[in-house]
């Protein structure tokens, strides 16, 4: 597979000369300063991509061309809206990017509740709380029917057996020990910190951000499962002839997490909603974001045989895992732990590559990308070496706990390769 990283653009504290250093083929960015909903112009496309190139890598995928919130609810301007995504679609395959990683998530890119939380080892990971979520919901939030529905969570453990546990109870206690700066706190993981790094709904200059929340929940009023899996096809069915005559490959980030929150559909969880997706748009540039970290937080999901079965339409790859709790929580495990195997990936993946290679087409058959994602947080003395917290960084995404995770995998794929006879070459150095 390409070893690709998600690179921030030029205001990254990340270099792209520390990147080709170890060992990045392939940077997946985005235009950052395009505000939502304009096109991104070729000539804009075409700076970065030769920035990037300057530094001995390829602009390999597109994280992401963000699907606004009009077109996942179906607004008035959808139409409007899918003819700007067409326009940014030529523009970055007329440029030679070919790759977009997207997602139909409503509202939220993705949810945890804690980017801190310790581990043994005593570096931190991105972690879920279904307490802290639940008073955020009720508490903060005060979304209409929230306690309601919490009261009703069942959770399930790998084995499918009901765990004993009433969310709504814990959230109620947590309510007795919160405070104003907590519930900031929350916000921020939530809202601001989770979302506000990408060209998303949320920015850290919001000013009221609940009540922005709220208005787009407001959105979403009487938007079922059934009628966002259909506003999703209906992009996907606009979208696609652009993409045969640009042989541009959309793959689709599964939801983070895996469960339904805040009221609001989510489609893209399980196997069966993958194959909804893929069948209901059965175009080969209609795809899947593998990310086995998102798919391992939901017990009811079998990472593997999902992996074995939807490779073929797979376009890239995020490897990084998840370590369930008894209790349900759940959050980041090593990228040689948790629940997703990882090391198992990479042959099926790999395998898949070679597939392509002796069976497809030399257009088909190219390299998967992949990168390492949510890299742990290392700590030290403050302004040490290993004092993450002083680089700069957005959260789950750090140098050193990303880096780690790379040369993590790096070595997992050069044994695999070795396993099938395929030649594995460092970038970066002598053969």
């Amino acid at each position: 597979m390409e070893r690709t990283w998600r690179w921030f653009g030029k205001k990254d504290k990340i270099t792209l000369a520390m990147l080709r250093q170890i060992g990045v083929e392939g940077i997946v960015t985005a235009l950052h300063d395009v505000p939502l909903g304009q096109v991104w112009t070729r000539e804009k496309i075409r700076e970065l991509r030769e920035y990037i190139e300057s530094f001995g890598m390829r602009w390999s995928v597109v994280e992401s061309l963000p699907v606004t919130e009009t077109i996942k609810y179906g607004g008035p301007d959808r139409d409007k809206q899918i003819a700007i995504y067409k326009e940014s679609l030529r523009n970055l395959a007329a440029e030679g990017i070919h790759c977009i990683c997207y997602n139909f998530m409503p509202v939220l890119d993705w949810a945890r509740t804690d980017l801190a939380h310790e581990n043994p080892n005593g570096a931190t990971n991105l972690y879920f709380n279904y307490a802290e979520f639940a008073y955020f919901d009720i508490y903060i939030l005060k979304r209409p029917g929230a306690r309601e529905e919490w009261a009703a969570l069942e959770l399930r453990n790998e084995k499918g057996e009901l765990i004993e546990r009433n969310v709504l109870a814990e959230c109620d206690e947590l309510a007795k020990t919160m405070t104003p700066e907590k519930d900031h706190k929350l916000v921020e993981n939530i809202v601001i910190k989770t979302q506000g790094f990408v060209s998303g709904n949320f920015s850290e200059n919001d000013e009221a951000p609940i009540q922005k929340f709220r208005e787009f929940l407001d959105l979403y009023k009487g938007i079922d499962k059934a009628q966002l899996r259909q506003n999703m096809k209906y992009f996907l069915e606009q979208i696609m002839p652009v993409c045969d005559e640009c042989n541009m490959n959309m793959c689709v980030h599964p939801d983070d997490p895996p469960i339904e929150i805040l009221g609001l559909p989510r489609i893209v969880r399980t196997a069966d909603d993958i194959r909804w997706m893929l069948n209901a748009v059965p175009n080969k540039h209609n795809g899947l974001t593998f990310c086995a970290g998102s798919l391992s937080a939901g017990t009811y999901n079998n990472v593997l045989e999902m992996a074995r079965e939807f490779a073929p339409r797979t376009h890239f790859v995020h490897l990084r895992s998840c370590h369930i709790f008894p209790n349900g929580d759940f959050t980041e495990a090593s990228h040689l732990g948790g629940r997703a195997d990882i090391v198992e990936l990479c042959r099926i993946f790999e395998n898949e590559e070679l597939r392509m290679k002796n069976e497809e087409s030399a257009e088909v058959a190219r390299r998967l990308p992949m990168r390492v994602d949510h890299g742990m947080t290392f700590t030290d003395e403050p302004g040490g070496i290993m004092d993450e917290s002083s680089h700069g960084h957005n959260a789950g995404y750090t140098l050193l706990g990303r880096m780690f995770a790379l040369g993590q995998v790096q070595g997992i794929l050069a044994t695999v390769d070795r396993e099938l006879g395929i030649p594995y070459k460092q970038p970066g150095f002598f053969d």
